[in-house]
């Protein structure tokens, strides 16, 4: 009997049903995405835009504009209607709203900023739907990604401070005065846009006063359409063409409707409007008209004081104002001619006018104009911008034009991002030294005394304290003679160093000395502190910051 043969065999292993029907899964639920994404580009380049806003938001120092934001934001209720009474009214809604976020995610250099990433984003989205609304998706995706490009938006973005979110304000408010038009034209639910367009215009003026220069400019372009649709109508009669005449953009009943809605917002803000002018001392550090207002409107406004980049800007927006009068001036201008000098007379007087009234409003000797408060009209300096770049030809020459404005607007982009971006603050590196310096164990009686900011005479030092509390957590303030809160304003003051300190010194064996070069209190604080049997440990200078400690 032969023994049984033994030896090695093949398994075939198949590939399962389940396997292909997951992997055909995902590959229809990617493909799903895709076809989303360009469907929707306003979902796309929003989504983008926040998430290139956001980025590295958490290295830049607070600084002090920052610092109001944060002060105002963490008070109770109270306290907040308080100082709104006093200062800051016309950005009380966004500290209200700023309260709440940080109840909800707590306080962190990026949680302060990242409203605002999320406001780019959500303008960015909007650019996209004005520009697919006037001129097709293709000028609304590339003015969208134009608006991401403007180095004044990276600033913004990156700021816990309202200006993105007036841009949104600004670029929804004109989105949906559109559509009421478009309402109106076809006689379809008009009302009530022309109601949601009121509300939303009293809304976006109590978020910020200056927003109403941007329903201003919404008057300018309904007079604009409606002068240039009978001057089209004119033209059509003496040149006798054949054809019908498109009906008019703008009648009276748009008009009307605009003229009540923008007055019933008035109406509604007026006594907000009465409140922030007699808060007007507030901007006395704006300078009057000179040589710096022009480099200011030509450069720092929309392009961060990046000279190639606003002369590219410039005449760019130039470029597109003049190609489209041009090619709307033609005997029979195609549908698409038209719609681009619509999106001219919409674009235009929402770029301009803002800034126009504001320095007029500085030139008869009302302070008015900065740079920042010119982000209202941001959205429209891209829609320009994508208007001259959609007419280039060949077309493959657009995705060359939005390169090279990417590439021109990576060192903006990158150096509002550096640590010490924000008015060369050094506040986080302060904070540093005095969490690396202290230890809590030995240093358990710990005093400070707050000195000045760089910059800044009507604050005290305390606002480091509040953008870095973790530093200064146990500090007893040696100095304090009331709060702003207690006194209805945004700082702290100071009382009288010789008298004040001495009496608090009793269980306090080390003591901190925070402020500034300018204004330097330090001296005083030395002299009274040796007399209560105090020495200097060390002493260190951030830039604007000087630190010095003591021990008896």
């Amino acid at each position: 009997m032969s023994s049984p043969r033994t030896g090695t065999g093949t398994v075939t292993v198949r590939r399962t049903t389940s396997d292909a029907s997951t992997r055909a899964r995902l590959q229809a639920l990617a493909l799903s995405t895709v076809r989303t994404l360009v469907r929707a580009p306003e979902i796309t380049v929003g989504v983008v835009g926040v998430v290139v806003a956001a980025a590295f938001t958490w290295v830049p120092s607070v600084w002090y504009d920052e610092a109001a934001t944060l002060t105002s934001a963490q008070r109770s209720w109270p306290a907040l209607w308080a100082e709104l009474q006093n200062v800051d009214a016309v950005h009380g809604l966004y500290y209200a709203l700023m309260h709440v976020w940080l109840a909800l995610v707590g306080y962190s250099p990026f949680t302060l900023r990242f409203p605002s990433a999320l406001a780019i984003g959500i303008a960015a989205a909007l650019v996209v739907a004005l520009g697919r609304r006037l001129g097709g998706v293709r000028l609304g995706v590339v003015s969208g990604l134009v608006f991401l490009l403007l180095p004044r938006v990276a600033w913004a973005g990156t700021e816990g401070r309202p200006y993105a979110t007036v841009t949104t304000f600004a670029a929804l408010l004109t989105l949906v005065g559109l559509t009421a038009v478009r309402r109106t034209r076809v006689r379809h639910h008009a009302t009530r846009w022309w109601v949601v367009y009121g509300v939303l215009a009293a809304v976006a003026v109590l978020f910020n006063v200056y927003l109403s220069l941007a329903v201003v400019a919404h008057g300018v372009v309904l007079a604009w359409t409606g002068v240039a649709d009978r001057a089209a109508r004119r033209r059509a009669t003496v040149t006798d063409r054949s054809g019908t005449v498109p009906s008019a953009m703008v009648d009276r009943a748009v008009v009307v409707r605009w003229a009540v809605a923008a007055s019933a917002a008035a109406v509604v803000v007026l006594p907000f409007i009465g409140l922030a002018a007699g808060q007007a001392k507030q901007v006395g550090w704006i300078t009057g008209i000179g040589w710096a207002t022009l480099r200011q409107v030509f450069a720092t406004a929309w392009f961060g004081v990046v000279y190639p980049y606003a002369a590219l800007g410039w005449l760019l927006m130039i470029v597109a104002v003049v190609l489209a009068v041009r090619a709307a001036r033609r005997p029979s201008p195609a549908a698409r001619d038209v719609l681009r000098m619509q999106a001219v007379r919409v674009a235009v007087p929402l770029t301009i006018v803002p800034t126009a009234l504001l320095v007029a409003a500085t030139a008869a000797g009302e302070h008015l104009y900065s740079p920042k408060y010119a982000s209202i009209s941001l959205p429209f300096v891209a829609l320009l911008i994508g208007l001259a770049i959609t007419a280039l030809r060949p077309r493959r020459w657009i995705a060359g034009a939005v390169v090279a404005m990417l590439l021109v607007s990576v060192p903006t982009s990158t150096i509002v991002r550096l640590p010490h971006a924000k008015q060369s603050s050094h506040w986080a590196n302060a904070a540093a030294i005095i969490e690396r310096e202290r230890n809590v164990t030995t240093d358990a009686d710990e005093g400070v005394i707050y000195g000045s900011v760089w910059e800044h005479p009507t604050a005290t030092a305390q606002v480091i304290a509040d953008a870095y509390p973790e530093a200064f957590s146990g500090m007893r303030d040696l100095a304090v003679a009331s709060t702003g809160a207690q006194r209805g304003q945004l700082w702290n003051v100071n009382g009288d160093i010789a008298t004040t300190v001495p009496a608090r010194l009793a269980d306090i064996d080390t003591v901190w000395f925070v402020g500034a070069k300018s204004r330097n209190i330090r001296p005083e604080v030395s002299e009274t502190l040796k007399d209560q049997g105090f020495h200097v440990v060390r002493y260190w200078h951030t830039d604007t910051v000087i630190l010095w400690k003591y021990s008896r």
